[in-house]
């Protein structure tokens, strides 16, 4: 009895012969003897190189593609030396900086481009074999861009030698980069119009004969004329089955081969079904023939799917802007001569000084040394008025200098900068998929086996009806109710929403936060750094007699130094004095810290924290003084003795009251929750408009009350920008972090403010709540429009002409109605 490998065997040797290679199918050079074992039999191949990735996919255990795979897989290269010389290069750090990100002190992550990418079986065994490298830690590859997202253990495996691991199987990897990435759209382009064209061209043919064959039947036809007309038609349809629809077939085939059932199986069903009937039909001289309604399916379902793509295209245009935003040449300033120098901007190296004339896109992340001018951020934060710049202030790669020349200095290149950041982040939330998202697919998958069940009941009925119109009812079934808008009807919709959503300043980085906003009930906020401008500056100093002021913002100074907080920033911007040498720091989140200075222990913060630091009390006047001016105090001590109180004050952003206004008409409730002294946080809250708030509270006690909202039905937006924020951020339902917040804040939180537009709140407010009104606009009429065609079809009352266009505008209705979310409203930027 042959076995289950024997009849593998079979299966894949009748698609070769003796003398083509099994791994690439290119012929064998006489007297040339190299073998492979797959699936336990020697297999032939045409080179070592051959041999060597066959041996290599085997080892790993993938011996699977070789069932799966539709066509010939890349020769191997035998040059093993060259390639790795070149792969070691990517070992470089420099050579790294423009597409690795460090993700901690031992993780990276790249981008990749894959060379060689032809079918879904590629996709696989590149996960596969990269996943099982020992030091890779995660791999996704994306079959339609041809993208790898990689992250590895940079102590247990070098990228060079992931490369080499790629090309050990016959691909090709190299750096994602923008320009190589558009090179691809525009063959995928070239591609969808070439079939277009296919279709189109002999469509028209057969149409035209099929207007004469259907005009021979109302008033005769000699059967000579219509045996020809139908060949002819035959003929004409060949080229778009087999160039034009192939695309359909070979998805259906891979989908089945990996036993899962997509929209293109009932599609594929449709047009062969319709094809090999018309063939049969023409074969016998007898009988109705369908080729007008295989080629206008086929072009009508790839016109659907081109505008869909131009559509997407279009809807993610701003986040393609971000990836060209940087110039290619930058203008550097060589040594102490100050020598002008233009340079490719990917050559710039942190701490190299720029020089930035009027008109010109910036090229780095870069502190300004020397001039005054206005930058237009706009592309990166949807600011629509330029930001003063001066001495000491930060530029961002891709923003335009408006005004005047600009020296400067760069802070960070390739992947550190903040338009990568942005540009990656804007990538993973359009990957990401929302619980809605979720649903869609799942009702799309089901929906189709409901399709394809539904099909055959019909041809069943109307077969044993004996109707002679049996064929052409199940092809109209088939293909009235393929569920392309079903599928589409919630990724259109939220990738027209992320693109909208970061051209108002707000960067989506996971894609649920989209729905969640629709939900909040109430927002949370924090004061400094959120309502607050959180620059605050220092007003007044309060002294022990026993020391001097100096002396106080010295030490408070040296502590502050390793902190974030820009309570800290003030005080250490208001020292003259150097700072001097700390050790043994300890950190209170939410109250202060300490540290010794000349082997005295010193402690600055809240006056909580301080008196139970001390063990004393702060002198009630101090307090009251800064009370009296609705100030935050920040005090310092030593171990036993309070040695002075500093008054800050910081300034209310301009929007904030209007922001709390808005919310309150849509009848959200509102809170203030902060850390800061109960007189600072009433006079934020009286003067936003904010009734309810909360002092004096540490990062957990935030927490707690958060989670009592939630225990309470509420779902609760929360505002933040510190270090002590980021608990908070992470556990409400959705989470909004400041342009200048903390990394950690960012990291934990939904959503990053790009701009300084409290308002952009209330855009996103707005544009979730239009996002999942669309959303449910087109799943309505994707359902309602099946189940209208679905019974007018199995009547027998829809042709399959009929129903081509109405799947082909129903997918389009769904597209065009997503893309109103990236359509400016009144009030917004």
């Amino acid at each position: 009895m042959p076995t289950a490998d024997n009849l593998v065997n079979v299966e894949i040797e009748s698609m070769i012969t003796e003398c083509q290679c099994f791994h690439c199918h290119l012929p064998i050079a006489d007297g040339f003897n190299a073998t492979a074992l797959i699936y336990n039999r020697e297999q032939p191949m045409c080179c070592y190189g051959c041999q060597a990735v066959a041996n290599a996919i085997v080892a790993a255990g993938h011996e699977h593609f070789y069932r799966v795979r539709t066509e010939a897989s890349p020769t191997g290269n035998e040059i093993i030396p060259k390639i790795l010389r070149e792969t070691q290069v990517y070992d470089n750090e420099s050579v790294q900086a423009d597409f690795v990100r460090q993700l901690s002190d031992n993780s990276r992550e790249a981008s990749l481009i894959l060379e060689g990418i032809t079918c879904a079986a590629c996709v696989w065994l590149n996960e596969q074999h990269i996943a099982s490298l020992k030091g890779v830690l995660e791999v996704q590859v994306n079959y339609s861009s041809r993208r790898a997202w990689v992250r590895w253990d940079e102590t247990r495996i070098k990228l060079s030698e992931i490369l080499q691991a790629i090309h050990a199987i016959g691909y090709q990897a190299h750096p994602y980069n923008p320009d190589q990435q558009q090179a691809l759209q525009r063959k995928e382009r070239r591609n969808q119009i070439r079939r277009l064209a296919i279709a189109g061209l002999f469509g028209m043919q057969v149409m035209m004969i099929s207007i004469s064959l259907y005009a021979g039947a109302w008033s005769g036809m000699e059967r000579n004329f219509e045996n020809l007309f139908r060949w002819l038609s035959f003929g004409l349809t060949l080229p778009v089955l087999f160039f034009s629809a192939s695309i359909f077939f070979r998805s259906a085939w891979y989908d089945l081969l990996n036993r899962r059932v997509s929209m293109d199986v009932p599609v594929s069903l449709g047009i062969g079904i319709a094809f090999l009937s018309s063939v049969t039909a023409t074969v016998r001289g007898t009988g109705e023939i369908y080729f007008d309604s295989v080629v206008m399916f086929t072009f009508l379902l790839l016109a659907s799917r081109y505008f869909e793509w131009m559509v997407r295209q279009r809807s993610t245009e701003s986040v393609e802007r971000l990836a060209h935003a940087l110039p290619l040449m930058a203008n550097r300033l060589e040594g102490d001569s100050g020598t002008e120098e233009v340079v490719a901007a990917a050559l710039l190296k942190v701490g190299d000084v720029i020089s930035i004339r009027p008109g010109e896109t910036i090229p780095a992340d870069a502190e300004v040394l020397e001039g005054e001018s206005s930058v237009d951020e706009s592309l990166l934060n949807g600011e629509s008025r330029p930001l003063h710049k001066r001495v000491g202030d930060q530029l961002v790669g891709g923003s335009i200098n408006i005004e005047g020349p600009l020296q400067a200095q760069v802070l960070s290149v390739g992947s550190d900068t903040v338009l990568a950041s942005i540009y990656g982040m804007i990538e993973r939330a359009q990957a990401d998929k929302p619980p809605i998202a979720q649903l869609a697919d799942r009702i799309a998958s089901r929906f189709i086996l409901a399709i394809l069940t539904v099909s055959a009941l019909v041809a069943s009925y109307w077969w044993f009806q004996s109707s002679e119109h049996w064929l052409e009812i199940t092809v109209a079934v088939l293909i009235v109710t393929c569920p392309c808008a079903l599928s589409l009807a919630t990724p259109a919709a939220i990738s027209a929403a992320l693109s909208r959503l970061q051209g108002l300043g707000l960067l989506v980085k996971r894609a649920h936060a989209i729905e969640a906003l629709d939900k909040v009930t109430h927002l949370v906020f924090d004061k400094t750094g959120t309502l607050t401008l959180g620059k605050p500056v220092l007003s007044e100093v309060i002294c022990d007699e026993s020391v001097d002021r100096a002396y106080c913002l010295q030490i408070a100074a040296s502590l502050e130094n390793y902190s974030e907080h820009p309570l800290a920033h003030a005080l250490i911007r208001a020292s003259t004095s150097d700072h001097l040498p700390v050790k043994n720091m300890s950190n209170q989140s939410g109250g202060g810290l300490s540290a010794f200075i000349d082997d005295r222990q010193f402690a600055i913060g809240s006056v909580d924290f301080i008196e139970s630091f001390a063990g004393v009390k702060v002198n009630p006047d101090w307090v009251y003084q800064a009370n009296e001016q609705n100030a935050t105090a920040v005090v310092l001590a030593k171990a036993d003795k309070i040695l002075a109180l500093f008054i800050l004050h910081d300034e209310i952003r301009a929007d904030a009251a209007k922001l709390i206004q808005s919310i309150k008409a849509d009848n959200k409730k509102i809170l203030l929750m902060t850390g800061d002294s109960e007189s600072a946080a009433r006079q934020v809250a009286l003067t936003v408009g904010i009734e309810e708030y909360y002092a004096n509270l540490k990062p957990e006690q935030k927490m707690a009350r958060v989670k009592t909202l939630q225990a309470d039905g509420a779902t609760v937006l929360m505002v933040g920008d510190g270090i002590n924020d980021a608990p908070v951020l992470s556990n409400a339902d959705v989470s909004i972090a400041m342009s200048d917040a903390s990394a950690l804040a960012k990291t934990s939180a939904d959503i990053v403010m790009l701009g300084n537009r409290l308002s952009s709140i209330l855009d996103g407010l707005s544009v979730s709540t239009r996002t999942q009104l669309i959303i449910k606009q087109n799943l309505s009429w994707a359902l309602g429009y099946n189940t209208c065609a679905i019974p007018a079809a199995a009547a027998g009352f829809v042709t399959p002409w009929m129903a081509a266009i109405g799947m082909s505008l129903s997918s389009l209705i769904v597209v065009i109605n997503a893309l109103r979310l990236t359509v400016t409203r009144p009030g917004q930027n």
